[in-house]
């Protein structure tokens, strides 16, 4: 693996996971784009993604450590019932967590296929942008609710739109997103619902394929550079995106879903071109 590529590769999942444009539609267009001999296929490559999975999964540990501290210490006060606010939103983000997990399991191993065709992703991410058009309309119309009042139901649909991730080239954040802003909440309560809502999974993915890593014959410093690298940036971008939500009223998906859009359809032209 060559290692400036492998760090810029680490830039790229860092930034990607959270914002709404899809990590890993990005993971496949720019290595095949700029003609880089990171191999998907190659033994090494999940040892290094699992390495970028648990960067990422630290970055919202650390961002998010008093959320998550004040829904473990309400969750225990309550003696697991939901009879307080943060007793309930843990219970939310537990029932949220369920629907995507069991939809990876299910369908990961027959959607891999896609993940090495450019033409796929480019569809997807040209869908996902129209999603993110939608979401933004969906916003200007329904928002009135905040995260104490979201419904169990609500948490587990939302969940559910992380199983669109599969697909490469539709985002996690962006699916929970709309999904959350279809249920009635605003910009800020959907994007930190959504970002707690990332946490266990992709924790979960990289911790699940932690053993691969003892097999791994990349550079055990290389797989730690870029682990920080990505956490790093995944840090900056989830501190970028709070802020951004919480200023931004109107519109805020907009300009990733044209982003989304240009790269999606501005590849299909050049490809049938």
């Amino acid at each position: 693996m060559n290692p400036i590529e492998a760090l810029l590769f680490a830039v790229i999942q860092g930034v990607s996971e959270l914002f709404p444009v899809s990590s890993l539609g990005h993971g496949v267009l720019i290595p095949d784009w700029l003609h880089w001999s990171i191999n998907r296929t190659n033994p090494d490559f999940l040892p290094f993604m699992v390495v970028l999975h648990l960067g990422t999964a630290a970055a919202l540990l650390l961002y998010f450590r008093r959320d998550w501290l004040q829904l473990i210490s309400g969750f225990l006060k309550a003696r697991g019932k939901a009879d307080n606010p943060e007793a309930r939103l843990l219970w939310l983000l537990i029932a949220g967590t369920v629907p995507a997990g069991l939809l990876g399991l299910l369908l990961e191993k027959q959607l891999r296929a896609l993940f090495g065709s450019a033409t796929a992703v480019l569809v997807f991410l040209s869908l996902n942008g129209l999603l993110l058009l939608w979401g933004d309309r969906l916003k200007r119309r329904q928002a009135h609710l905040d995260l104490e009042r979201l419904s169990l139901s609500g948490a587990i649909k939302i969940g559910a739109g992380q199983a669109l991730a599969l697909l490469p080239g539709f985002s996690r954040s962006g699916a929970t997103l709309v999904a959350g802003l279809a249920h009635g909440l605003d910009y800020a309560s959907s994007a930190r619902f959504s970002f707690l809502l990332a946490t266990p999974i992709i924790a979960a993915a990289g911790v699940l394929e932690v053993p691969k890593l003892a097999h791994s014959q990349a550079s055990a410093g290389l797989l730690l550079a870029c682990g920080l690298l990505s956490g790093a940036c995944a840090y900056a971008s989830t501190a970028f995106l709070m802020r951004y939500f919480k200023k931004s009223e109107i519109e805020s998906l907009r300009p990733f879903g044209y982003y989304c859009l240009l790269v999606g359809l501005g590849g299909l032209l050049i490809k049938l071109a």
